[in-house]
């Protein structure tokens, strides 16, 4: 799934035989209907974590494990050239948060027209399965004023369904976490050729904020996308939220968009910490759902997802989190069986 610093798209780029068209809708999402196959496989899975829950310092280990394998500064400025060469370095919200050259997302047309930037954009393509019915990922930061064009730009390249926001616009402090990209409610907004026009906006009994909206160029002849935006602006920044509820809300929805539409893209400020959080939780319980039990390490997957962007689930707290998202989600999928 590597994408060239080159500048050539990536395989997971615009693909024009992909439906144009998927209708979101405001209700509840349908429950998850099991076979018996993957009763068995979240029962199995359900037991194996619990088990490792009662063992806290396994968990403590394997994350020590992650943080001293870190990528050095060396190593990143050798990764992630085109990231911090002087045309892009304006693009990145942290510039210590940036996409490596092989998993970078490539703009193919780029508003940035000067060869020497390269299409870029501070987003990475993020995966760990070859099956067709595993969503992939765009893990990216949250836009910049400048870069919202390029942000719309790679929705539509890439075809993205869905975009998971676990971010407010400014915290508590009044600091500036991520631009506002997105609301557009008195009508359509403009990125130089980009349309966004907002066709419903509701906020859920768990307090996410759910917007329709359809983006397209304008005064293209084909139909602009659907696009459904998840806002969930009440998980603190590099901590987790009191509960596992709302997570789960988000992966219910989600589940339910064909992987084959495009990746999902996940972001909260610099895209790392709630972002790598969320898509671990995702892909491990989608995996575990299609049998492919290699899941059950989530070490490796999220070493897999931090060689593909850079410090994926920042904190002790937020990796601890994913086990009992994972938990809490397989008890809730056998419940009803």
């Amino acid at each position: 799934m590597a994408a060239s610093s080159s500048g050539s798209s990536p395989p997971i780029s615009t693909i024009s035989s992909l439906p144009k068209r998927f209708e979101f809708s405001p209700d509840p999402p349908p429950r998850i209907s099991l076979s018996d196959d993957q009763y068995q496989h979240c029962s199995e899975a359900l037991h194996f974590f619990k088990e490792k829950l009662r063992t806290p310092e396994r968990i403590a280990q394997e994350f020590a494990h992650l943080q001293a394998s870190r990528i050095t500064p060396s190593q990143m400025a050798r990764s992630c050239k085109v990231a911090l060469d002087g045309v892009n370095v304006n693009k990145n919200r942290y510039l210590d948060v940036v996409p490596f050259d092989q998993y970078r997302v490539v703009l193919n047309p780029c508003k940035d027209y000067r060869p020497s930037a390269r299409g870029y954009i501070n987003a990475s393509l993020i995966t760990n399965s070859s099956s067709d019915n595993i969503s992939r990922f765009i893990a990216t930061q949250g836009p910049l004023p400048h870069t919202y064009e390029d942000f719309w730009e790679m929705i539509i390249q890439h075809h993205c369904p869905v975009i998971v926001m676990l971010t407010r616009l400014v915290d508590n402090y009044k600091i500036v976490k991520c631009g506002d990209y997105f609301q557009a409610e008195d009508g359509p907004r403009g990125f130089g050729n980009i349309s966004i026009v907002t066709k419903w906006i509701k906020t859920t009994d768990t307090s996410l904020l759910l917007r329709n909206l359809k983006v397209g160029y304008k005064e293209a002849e084909e139909q602009p996308m659907n696009v459904l935006h998840i806002q969930y602006p009440e998980w603190p920044d590099h901590g987790v939220p009191e509960d596992t509820i709302v997570v789960r809300e988000i992966f219910k929805r989600v589940y339910h968009v064909p992987p084959s539409l495009g990746p999902i893209v996940v972001h909260c400020s610099a895209g790392i910490g709630r972002t790598g959080t969320y898509c671990t939780i995702h892909n491990t319980v989608q995996r575990i759902l299609v049998g492919d039990m290699s899941a059950l390490d989530i070490a490796n997957t999220v070493a897999t997802f931090r060689s593909q962007r850079i410090g994926m689930v920042q904190t002790m707290e937020q990796y601890i989190f994913c086990y009992e998202a994972i938990i809490d989600e397989l008890e809730d999928l056998i419940s009803e069986i």
